[in-house]
């Protein structure tokens, strides 16, 4: 029998950059977050599953969420127990906003070493960022071996994982001792459907930030009663940091330049399936070198 996990998955709470208008950028060039609907990072939602699966592979295991960000971003907390997910805990702080990857993963282990684990795993990269770098960087901070690009766990080993990466040109297996940080391609099994169970029972969960807010509700008196409903909550002086490596101030990255672009057709044609019609197709887009 496989010995219990602590798994931790690193989520962010990201706009959907995948439908982006043109009022998705704000006249100084930063991301207009208003204009976009706020999601749970896709790649994430694969490593999501991919612990849920080594939680059922491991009897005893839990799976936690951590993600860092507003008070809005538990939503993805209770997405993930929706779906399987045992708890959370939100890093909220006011300190950590404008963080570069860098800052962001320095925040990020430090809350780690206090939460403490066996497996940590994360999305590839955030649709918002597409950098990649967080994963690894919270490898090398913590001293732990780190697998990227996975798509599954072959298999569970008393002090290993052996895990299946998609790379570029083929797959590779590895063997990889733990604790480790895995990193999870978007190629990985898709996030299974959230339970309507689990729904009925956490669809009440909130951190403390949110209890406080309206804490004579009855919502806030159920959260108080019952331990599984409360998402743990960490700010800067619950983890300890230096605060000259968070936020903006840790950040080296600078931003020089955002050039929105936006595509829009100069004109739009009907075609019908008539022989002639598509003939005709055919020759403007071979004169337009779109094929051959």
């Amino acid at each position: 029998m496989n010995k219990a996990l602590k798994i931790v998955v690193l989520a962010k709470q990201v706009p959907d950059t995948r439908n982006v208008g043109k009022d998705a950028m704000t006249p100084e060039g930063t991301v207009n977050r208003a204009a976009l609907p706020a999601i749970f990072n896709p790649e994430d939602l694969n490593a999501l599953e991919l612990a849920l699966r080594l939680k059922e592979e491991c009897e005893g295991s839990t799976v936690h969420i951590l993600t860092m960000g507003p008070f809005r971003a538990a939503d993805i907390i209770r997405e993930a127990m929706f779906r399987g997910a045992d708890g959370g805990y939100l890093l909220t702080d006011r300190k950590f906003a404008g963080a570069d990857t860098l800052a962001t993963s320095y925040a990020i282990s430090c809350a780690l070493k206090k939460i403490g684990y066996d497996v940590i795993i994360a999305g590839r990269q955030a649709i918002d960022g597409d950098t990649a770098q967080v994963g690894p960087q919270v490898a090398e901070k913590l001293g732990l071996p780190q697998v990227t690009y996975a798509e599954c766990v072959e298999q569970v080993k008393d002090s290993s994982l052996v895990i299946r990466r998609r790379l570029e040109r083929g797959v590779e297996v590895v063997e990889c001792p733990i604790p480790a940080v895995v990193t999870v391609n978007a190629s990985a099994p898709a996030v299974r459907p959230m339970n309507a169970r689990r729904i009925m029972k956490y669809k009440y969960a909130m951190t403390p930030s949110e209890t406080a807010a309206d804490p004579e509700s009855a919502r806030a008196a159920m959260v108080a009663s019952r331990d599984y409903l409360k998402i743990a909550e960490l700010t800067v002086a619950d983890i300890d940091t230096d605060e000259n490596q968070l936020g903006f101030a840790g950040s080296p990255t600078k931003v020089k330049k955002i050039e929105n672009v936006v595509f829009q057709a100069k004109e739009a044609k009907c075609m019908t399936s008539a022989d002639e019609n598509i003939n005709e197709l055919m020759v403007e887009l071979i004169a337009s070198h779109t094929l051959g």
